[in-house]
């Protein structure tokens, strides 16, 4: 049996992608049990999965869990071997939240949700299933909405956020701002910044890295202000992608509390200018435009070359990946390795 080259930082696989994308329009939803099944049978030279990141919305795991149920859903991660890490707050308005910068009543259901989720978290961490992770929350509103004024929106969104840390803080949590183009105020890296400095609470929100979202932001979708790649880029030119990601990394890194790694074969899914949102790979993904490891460096990394440590665990994130993909064994014993190979490339001990 091999071993790794470190022990930190763990490795999760998200739930998520068995609901994010699925519904009665496309295919069906992929149950908790099954995901989790898949991820504690994943195993590469004796390594497996530490954990996992959870959806907290049905039909995975209900934001209104009462302590039985947390205690059930406790046993049945400790039953795959597997720890809860990071948890993503339903904020939405379909799924009962509210725009983080729409009316009082759209703000208090968003606050309502990161209350509930960060008492979850609690509850999780008081039953020794859960040692480490944050809330994961975003605006809950689009682009489009956010541009007919976007000074005073963003100090909107900051408000909102703030009220959330204060949430958070009662509750031993922390809070990581997801940076992705679909969200106003934080689709392009430039705006996701002056957000989080407009916010100034370090110590409780911080950034959450997607690395399929963050390429997304050098290439400018929703934000053509916050381009950093060429117009006319050659995506056979690596070392100038490579570049674009550390300017966007350099700005973001000091706030990075949480990450994913991920692949992005330069597309986006959604209609009209302001509804995108990236396509996540396979890591195999002959489309796929970054070398994972290297990419994940220079997140993982500080300018100096020491590791960050700012997270103690890293999670795959394959959100839109077809069903027959993801029931696949052989599916997440190569996100495994890959994960694996991200560790041995940049974690420590």
């Amino acid at each position: 049996m091999s071993q790794t080259t470190h022990k930190h930082p763990a490795l999760h696989n998200a739930m998520w992608p068995g609901i994010v994308g699925k519904g009665s329009d496309t295919e069906p939803a992929i149950n908790l049990d099954t995901m989790l099944a898949l991820t504690a049978a994943a195993e590469v030279d004796g390594t497996k999965f530490d954990g996992v990141d959870l959806f907290l919305s049905l039909p995975h795991t209900s934001i209104d869990s009462t302590d039985d149920e947390l205690k059930e859903l406790a046993t049945k991660l400790a039953s795959y071997n597997l720890v809860a890490g990071s948890l993503v707050a339903p904020v939405w308005p379909p799924v009962g939240g509210g725009s983080a910068m729409g009316s009082a009543e759209e703000r208090s259901a968003f606050l309502t949700q990161v209350r509930k989720a960060c008492a979850i978290g609690q509850k999780l961490r008081d039953l020794g299933i859960r040692k480490y992770g944050v809330i994961r929350i975003d605006s809950a509103v689009g682009p489009s909405e956010w541009a007919a004024d976007p000074a005073a929106n963003t100090r909107r969104i900051a408000d909102t956020f703030r009220e959330a840390c204060t949430i958070a803080e009662d509750h031993g949590e922390r809070l990581a701002a997801e940076g992705e183009i679909c969200w106003g105020g934080m689709h392009g890296w430039q705006h996701m910044l002056d957000l989080l400095e407009q916010v100034a609470r370090p110590k409780t929100l911080g950034f959450q890295a997607d690395m399929a979202h963050t390429m997304l932001y050098t290439m400018g979708f929703n934000s053509p202000e916050s381009r950093v790649l060429p117009h006319d880029y050659d995506w056979s030119e690596r070392t100038i992608l490579t570049d674009a990601l550390r300017k966007v990394a350099h700005a973001l890194r000091p706030w990075t509390i949480d990450f994913h790694v991920a692949q992005n074969d330069g597309t986006v899914k959604g209609s009209g200018s302001h509804d995108k949102t990236g396509r996540h790979c396979p890591p195999d993904d002959p489309n796929g435009k970054m070398n994972i490891v290297e990419v994940a460096g220079i997140w993982m990394r500080n300018e100096d070359g020491s590791p960050t440590r700012a997270y103690q665990h890293i999670c795959w994130d394959g959100c839109m990946f077809p069903n027959a993909m993801m029931t696949s064994p052989h599916t997440w014993t190569k996100i495994l390795a890959t994960m694996i190979q991200v560790r041995d490339a940049h974690g420590w001990d």
